[in-house]
C-alpha cells in the first residue's frame, strides 16, 4: 500500500471518528448588567456582557422610538390594526393589536408593519443613527428578510453592554429623536412591581440561535430582559440576557430571564 493510499485511509479514519464523536454542547451564555442612568458608572456587571445577539423582541423599544418619532404611532392605544391572514402568525397574535397590546403581548407582525411603514431607507438610517448595536439591518440568515426580520435570528446583534449603553442613551434624551417619542415610548413599555420599593420597565425577548447550516436550534435557546428600573429618585438601566444549551419546556426562556431579573434587581443594586 502507497502512502498516498495511507494518507488518504488516516484522513478517512479520523472524519469517520470525529462524525461519530459526539456533539460537545456549547457552553450558556449569561450576563447581568445595570448601570446608574444619571452617571452611566457600573452598579452591577457580571458574565459574558460584550457577547453580541440577536435582540429579538427587545428590539420592540428602539422599534416603538421609531414610530412615535415618525408618526406613524400615534399614542398609547393609536393605531389599532385589524389582524390580517397573511401574516401567517400563531392564533396568540391573531387579534387587533395597539401599541400597548403589541409591547404587553410582543406581538410580530405589528412590529413588522411599522417596518414596512418606515420603509428601507428610513428604518436603515434610524438604525445607524442610534448607533445600535452592530447596524446590520441587511438580513439573509436562514433567508430573512432585512426591513421585517433583520432583528429575529438574523442580521442584527447586540450584546448587553450596548443594549444599556442605547437605553442609558434614550433615558437621558441623548437619541435624535422627538420628546413625544421618548414620552410615549416610555408610557407603552410594560412594568412591574419589584422589592423594596423598585418599579422596573422592561422587554422580553426570546428566540433561538442557528447553527452552521443557517437552521434554528431549539436547545440553544436565547432569553433577554432589558429596560430600566426607579425607586425614588434613583434610576438605573439594565441588562440581562441567557443563550442557554437545553430547551425550556415549562415556560419561555424570556420570561424565565425576567422573573429572575426581578427577584434580583434589588439585591443587585442595595448599598450601591
Amino acid at each position: 500500500m502507497t502512502s498516498g493510499t495511507l494518507s488518504f485511509f488516516a484522513l478517512f479514519s479520523a472524519a469517520v471518528a470525529s462524525m461519530a464523536a459526539p456533539a460537545v454542547a456549547a457552553e450558556p451564555v449569561h450576563c447581568t448588567v445595570i448601570l446608574d442612568i444619571e452617571t452611566g458608572k457600573p452598579i452591577h456587571r457580571q458574565g459574558e456582557c460584550d457577547h453580541a445577539i440577536y435582540p429579538q423582541s427587545t428590539f420592540k423599544l428602539p422599534l416603538a422610538m421609531m414610530g412615535y418619532d415618525k408618526g406613524i404611532l400615534v399614542d398609547e392605544h393609536n393605531p389599532r390594526w385589524a389582524y390580517q391572514a397573511k401574516f401567517k402568525r400563531s392564533e396568540r397574535e391573531q387579534k387587533a393589536t395597539d401599541p400597548t397590546i403589541w409591547e404587553k403581548d410582543s406581538i410580530v407582525w405589528y412590529s413588522q408593519e411599522i417596518t414596512r411603514r418606515l420603509g428601507k431607507q428610513a428604518f436603515a438610517d434610524y438604525i445607524r443613527r442610534f448607533d445600535y448595536g452592530n447596524r446590520d439591518v441587511s438580513g439573509g440568515p436562514g433567508g430573512t428578510d432585512g426591513l421585517t426580520e433583520s432583528w429575529l435570528s438574523s442580521s442584527l446583534k447586540i450584546s448587553p453592554d450596548q443594549q444599556v449603553d442605547f437605553l442609558r442613551r434614550f433615558m437621558t434624551g441623548k437619541l435624535p429623536i422627538s420628546t413625544k417619542a421618548v414620552t410615549m415610548t416610555q408610557a407603552i413599555v410594560p412594568s412591574f412591581s419589584a422589592a423594596d420599593g423598585w418599579t422596573i420597565h422592561g422587554k422580553t425577548g426570546a428566540g433561538s440561535v442557528r447553527n452552521g447550516q443557517g437552521k434554528l436550534d431549539g436547545s440553544r435557546p436565547v432569553g433577554w430582559f432589558v429596560g430600566w428600573a426607579q425607586k425614588g429618585d434613583r434610576k438605573v438601566v439594565f441588562a440581562r440576557l441567557l443563550v442557554d444549551n437545553k430547551r425550556h419546556a415549562d415556560k419561555p426562556i424570556s420570561f424565565t430571564v425576567r422573573d429572575g431579573l426581578i427577584a434580583d434587581l434589588p439585591k443587585l443594586t442595595s448599598n450601591r
